[in-house]
């Protein structure tokens, strides 16, 4: 879960909205993923993990169908993890892939995630650009 400090951070950004709120759901999923793991480093745990932590879950545990379509949503936010540490480790895409972060999807910063969404609006406005320059 991320404490004020890090929420603050998170909306001093200059980002637009829709980065914003997509670094947040980002933000909020990794502290989740890192909270289930018992970690902050390596990959991101098994389902079944994730379900023993959500089951633990006084949020949770009342609402099963809620709770397994949560993991679902977290299973998703972990992939989408998984994509940034590959693409930061990537140095550019001529070069040959490099080896895996060994700390992995839970060892993301948030300033990596802040940095990561920048890119994200940068080429989205960069294709509006690119499609308002066309007749």
């Amino acid at each position: 879960m991320l404490n004020q400090a890090e929420l603050a951070e998170l909306e001093a950004s200059v980002l637009p909205a829709l980065e914003r709120h997509h670094l947040r759901l980002l933000a909020h999923s990794l502290r989740s993923l890192q909270a289930a793991a018992g970690r902050r480093s390596g990959p991101l745990p098994e389902r079944a993990v994730l379900l023993a932590w959500a089951l633990e879950q006084p949020e949770l545990q009342a609402d099963a169908g809620f709770c397994h379509a949560f993991l679902d949503q977290l299973q998703g936010a972990g992939i989408q993890l998984e994509r940034i540490v590959q693409e930061a480790s990537a140095p550019d895409q001529a070069s040959q892939p490099t080896e895996p972060d060994p700390a992995g999807p839970l060892g993301l910063e948030l300033a990596e995630l802040v940095v990561w969404a920048q890119r994200q609006a940068d080429r989205r406005i960069e294709k509006i650009k690119g499609s308002e320059s066309f007749p």
